[in-house]
């Protein structure tokens, strides 16, 4: 007996010793460049299971992509600031807020570009008719089109995109492809897509690859979310949407008639230059290749259009949450509306006070979200907010069941908007990479107050009294799942 009890003593004490140096050293190294929350929980989930908490935090922990793509990118945003360095910040204007040229400022500082002037857009609210309004583009093309996407699948309602490709790559036009690689290599024809870009002369890159066979590895759930089409750096889209059918070809949906619901805005004017040098960053990360012959500033006639506009880059190749920073300085600054659309809505506590506090404030604020979310634990951490929303005095609009509204944007009284493929959410401030459109114009504004009006006419506002009723069991799950955003 103590020969079998001294056996078994010996594997449990090495197993202690390694649990208290795993805890010893996680506690000095977890913290660092951590939010607290977001270290505490590392810390408890490695305290509670040493090994495994070790594991997932090195598979899991680190939100940066490595150390070379970090270095590319720097290149990139370098490169970028050279050329831009002679174009002046804007002059002030009665048309805006003081305080928004500061936002301006920050943005061109964290991510690079700056605002300009004399820019038009148009949203597109319609799922098929944005598509066909991005195909209409792209026959209009003389020298190139650059597109990127989150998701890009050729299907039956993507169609007359991918015929509008195919047809000026045969007249000549250069046509350069970009997509995120595990979003994209699973969708139905992949292979058949590449076939038949390969076949037609478009160039094409996955990004964010992941081969391990080929030395290509990192976090798996970093993406690259951006979606960007742009014509002969002229003409060019922005917005939430992916280019694929509107049900996401997921069998559970088509048949519950579940259909996404976006919004995208075509840009014409000087802005365009900014959009094409988010994709030619990219085209650079993956390739290596610079396209300083198709990122040249062009002209237009003056009085194009009233827009004043600020592309917006971020990811986890910036250091400093430039969308997070935006949305902030832009809530902060409300003074009379804010109206906010995100499908995936889980703040940090900076955001969270920002818009707590705009509605504590006086300011009328308003919330847009699916009234049942697709992602299951994303869904029920968004939930476990929505008390804390309502007691600040912030009015929740549920878009109705079976559609998910996708589209990502929110206004600020009645001379900006910001529109682009940023989410709400800590995934899009710290795991993907993202794009969004600052515009400050009032034609631009009136059309986000449209599609805002139209989301509230067919919505349903959640009262503080029917969310105090929700079942105790949906409430302790809410509060769970909050619990998993902290790990981001």
């Amino acid at each position: 007996m103590p020969v079998i009890e001294t056996l078994v003593g010996v594997p449990a004490l090495i197993f202690v010793l390694v649990a208290i140096v795993i805890n010893v050293v996680a506690l000095g190294l977890v913290p660092e460049g951590r939010r607290p929350g977001s270290a505490m929980a590392w810390l408890l989930l490695i305290v509670i299971l040493p090994v495994l908490g070790l594991l997932l935090f090195l598979l899991l922990g680190h939100t940066h992509v490595p150390r070379k793509r970090r270095e590319e990118q720097r290149v990139a945003g370098d490169l970028i600031r050279t050329g831009l360095a002679t174009m002046p910040p804007l002059a002030p204007s009665p048309d805006r807020p003081d305080w928004l040229d500061s936002a301006m400022a920050l943005n061109r500082r964290l991510a690079w570009l700056p605002a300009t002037q004399n820019n038009t857009a148009e949203l597109y609210p319609d799922y098929e008719g944005s598509i066909q309004a991005k195909a209409d583009l792209v026959r209009t093309a003389e020298r190139y089109v650059h597109v990127e996407y989150f998701m890009i699948c050729r299907d039956s309602t993507t169609e007359p995109f991918f015929e509008a490709l195919l047809e000026v790559a045969a007249r000549g036009v250069k046509v350069r492809v970009l997509f995120d690689h595990l979003s994209t290599f699973g969708l139905p024809g992949y292979k058949e897509m590449l076939a038949t870009f390969d076949q037609a002369g478009i160039e094409w890159r996955a990004m964010l690859p992941i081969r391990p066979l080929k030395g290509q590895w990192r976090r798996p759930d970093l993406r690259n979310h951006r979606k960007i089409v742009v014509v002969d750096g002229r003409s060019g889209f922005v917005g939430s949407q992916n280019m694929i059918d509107s049900s996401y070809h997921n069998k559970k949906h088509e048949a519950a008639g579940r259909k996404w619901r976006e919004l995208t805005t075509k840009v014409e004017g000087p802005a365009v230059l900014s959009m094409n040098l988010v994709f030619a960053s990219d085209w650079f990360i993956e390739t290596k290749e610079r396209l300083k012959d198709y990122v040249q500033l062009e002209t237009f006639p003056d009085g194009l259009g009233d827009l004043t506009s600020q592309i917006v880059p971020s990811g986890p190749g910036f250091p400093d949450e430039n969308n997070l920073r935006l949305f902030n300085t832009l809530i902060y600054g409300a003074q009379e509306r804010l109206s906010i659309t995100s499908p995936y809505f889980v703040p940090d506590d900076s955001l969270l006070y920002a818009i707590t506090t705009a509605a504590q404030r006086g300011v009328a604020v308003e919330l847009f979200v699916c009234e049942r979310g697709e992602q299951f634990m994303e869904s029920h951490a968004q939930c476990s907010y929505y008390r804390f929303l309502l007691d600040a005095g912030v009015r929740i609009f549920f878009y109705p069941y079976p559609f998910v509204l996708h589209a990502k944007h929110f206004s600020v009284d009645d001379h900006t908007a910001v529109i682009g493929s940023s989410n709400m959410d800590i995934r899009s401030f710290n795991l993907d990479f993202e794009v969004s459109m600052m515009g400050t114009g009032g034609r631009f504004v009136a059309q986000m107050r449209e599609v805002e009006d139209m989301y509230r006419s067919m919505s349903r506002e959640l009262t503080a009294e029917e969310w105090k009723k929700r079942p105790l069991h949906k409430r302790w799950l809410d509060n769970v799942m909050r619990l998993t955003s902290a790990y981001m």
